[in-house]
């Protein structure tokens, strides 16, 4: 279906892809994934964050204060994206509900489809995936225990409630559940 946006013929085509888990869940490797589709964008956060404010995540803050900038940058461009047909995939934890509501004033403003992937991974898989990766020296931020332990006590799971098209995945990546709103 086709529509107009501020005069503007668009085509509904596109899909936002969210993803949703706690650190080193696996987030990455689903959108790396969602990404090889035809006429789609991968906006990485870790990559903004890494190249925008270099040496200044310290905090949760600093992270909270520089998160929400990249969000308000690319609240226009997302939707540009999406009202011109093309599929974006944000590699963006939708963590928390108030996180989840901006994807979806995403989606909402310029009536295209989406989906929440929602990756259920335990705690314990998480830090041995973190560990390893924080070895490897291949992500821009290095992330202790206790660090994930304090940004994962403010994770919030989606719920059906919020009316998101919620495909699940378990800890080896493959989809166990999916629910459209």
């Amino acid at each position: 279906m086709n529509r107009e946006i501020n005069g503007v013929a668009c085509c509904n085509t596109a899909v936002l892809h969210m993803v949703c888990g706690k650190i080193a869940s696996g987030k990455s490797s689903i959108t790396a994934r969602l990404a090889t589709a035809p006429r789609t964008v991968l906006l990485s956060e870790d990559e903004w964050m890494a190249c925008l404010y270099p040496d200044e995540i310290h905090t949760l803050s600093d992270y909270v204060s520089r998160t929400a900038r990249i969000r308000t940058l690319l609240t226009g461009h997302i939707q540009s994206l999406l009202a011109a047909g093309t599929s974006v995939v944000l590699d963006f934890p939708f963590n928390t509900v108030a996180v989840r509501k901006w994807g979806a004033s995403l989606f909402q403003a310029v009536g295209c489809s989406h989906r929440l992937h929602y990756l259920d991974v335990s705690d314990e898989i998480c830090k041995s995936r973190l560990k390893a990766r924080n070895l490897s020296g291949t992500h821009p931020f290095q992330t202790s225990d206790a660090q994930f332990d304090q940004i994962t006590r403010y994770f919030v799971p989606p719920a059906n409630t919020e009316g998101f098209n919620l495909i699940i995945y378990d800890a080896t990546g493959t989809v166990r559940s999916q629910a459209a709103s």
